[in-house]
């Protein structure tokens, strides 16, 4: 680990005393601080200037569509998933030249398993009344899938693309062959209405909101669990078995991680990446605009997983070339150094309570309109502004003390 004055200069050189992929780590910061700058509410800034396109186009992205296509903010989660399949190459590599064997590092794997299922269902329940069972976040969506994911690690690049085929048709099939609501279909009770407009006709309208299979089956599964009150829908439409076509998005990812593992020159592994990314950008795009099957993040249909994970590869493209191609690594990536190489901390810090509890205090000892110097207009950009730049210095301490949250 460098100290902390080569880590400014040379932020690359983690790689270096670690093993770790420097271009995977900025990747992931990058990500992570997209999630992390939701503190600064650009909805809020975009209601105050309607007719400012700027800050509109801000706003857009950092808001989740309401149903089909994506933002800039729908990319986060694939994103976050896609990695997580990059580098557990690297992961089995490692743990297996440190003399585990493969019974050992599966029972790690279900531990781990479980307590990032675990870990998502705690942060959901901050504010409830009791456990808030669900399992349609980020952590227990790769949770549920992971195990399976290691799995398929200790087999070849065509198995794993084979399941990954197998997958994708059965969940579309799977999908195809649920029946479509009757004329008597009670839209209200699934939180909808007959005129929703982002609703598909024909074929398409399998894979609508709340009435779909991923819905049916949750409302069994999730009403197993004791909650408040019965489960009749997810007002977002997310549902349990995403994890299913999650698992796809992480093979992909492991399909990445096994090229850039690989001892093809630099050059070679960087067209593959944006042949690859390109490809499937294309395919996802067909399957969406002929109806065959919709791009849709919240339940995660097949189309967007080859969609999203198009876009995940040039992604990794341009962060590859940027990164581990160049002989100098811009200054700048520190940034995201910091955040990629602790993001479990960075997404509990992102997604649990302490967000609030910073934003809280910086009200009480700097005063409770602080964030107004600017006008009313501004105030989130700048109590949000400060709470992002603690979540990164708190951040930053874990990294000078060599303190790395690994689950």
């Amino acid at each position: 680990m460098p100290d902390n004055q080569q880590s400014l200069s040379q932020p690359a050189s983690l790689e270096k005393t670690t093993g770790r992929v420097a271009s995977v780590d900025v990747f992931r910061g990058f990500v992570m601080l997209l999630m992390m700058a939701e503190v600064l509410r650009l909805s809020v800034v975009a209601k105050a200037f309607p007719e400012n396109l700027f800050w509109q186009f801000l706003s857009f992205n950092q808001s989740h569509v309401p149903w089909q296509w994506l933002s800039l903010h729908d990319m986060i989660q694939p994103s976050f998933t896609f990695l997580v399949g990059v580098v557990l190459p690297f992961s089995m590599a490692r743990r297996q030249r440190q003399g585990a064997s493969s019974t050992a590092l599966l029972l790690h794997t279900f531990k781990r398993s479980l307590i990032l299922i675990f870990l998502g269902i705690f942060l959901r329940s901050l504010h409830a009344e009791q456990t808030y069972f669900t399992f349609e976040d980020t952590l227990t969506q790769i949770g549920l899938g992971y195990t399976f994911l290691v799995i398929l690690g200790f087999y070849s690049p065509k198995v794993q693309v084979g399941t990954l085929v197998i997958l994708l048709v059965g969940y579309w099939l799977a999908f195809a062959l649920y029946p479509l609501p009757d004329a008597h279909f009670d839209y209200a009770a699934s939180g909808l209405t007959t005129d929703w407009p982002f609703h598909r006709d024909s074929f398409a309208a399998h894979w609508n909101k709340n009435t779909n299979l991923a819905w049916a089956f949750d409302k069994w599964f999730l009403n197993l669990f004791p909650r408040e009150k019965p489960f009749l829908y997810n007002g977002g439409g997310y549902a349990t078995l995403s994890f299913i076509t999650t698992l796809a998005t992480m093979i992909l990812g492991l399909l990445a991680g096994n090229i850039l593992k690989d001892s093809s020159r630099q050059g070679e592994k960087l067209k593959l990446f944006i042949v690859v990314g390109l490809g499937l950008v294309a395919l996802g795009v067909l399957l969406h605009f002929t109806g065959i099957n919709p791009v849709v993040k919240r339940i995660w249909t097949p189309a967007w997983t080859i969609f999203s994970g198009g876009i995940c590869f040039l992604f990794l493209a341009f962060f590859y070339k940027l990164i581990d191609m160049e002989p100098g690594k811009p200054k700048w990536t520190f940034i995201f150094t910091v955040i990629g190489v602790n993001s479990i901390a960075a997404y509990v810090i992102a997604d649990g309570g302490m967000k609030n509890y910073i934003n809280q205090a910086l009200h009480t000892h700097l005063g409770q309109n602080f964030d107004q110097i600017f006008g009313t207009a501004y105030a989130t950009l700048v109590s949000g502004g400060l709470v992002l730049l603690l979540e990164w210095l708190i951040l930053y301490w874990l990294f000078k003390k060599k303190i790395f949250i690994k689950i």
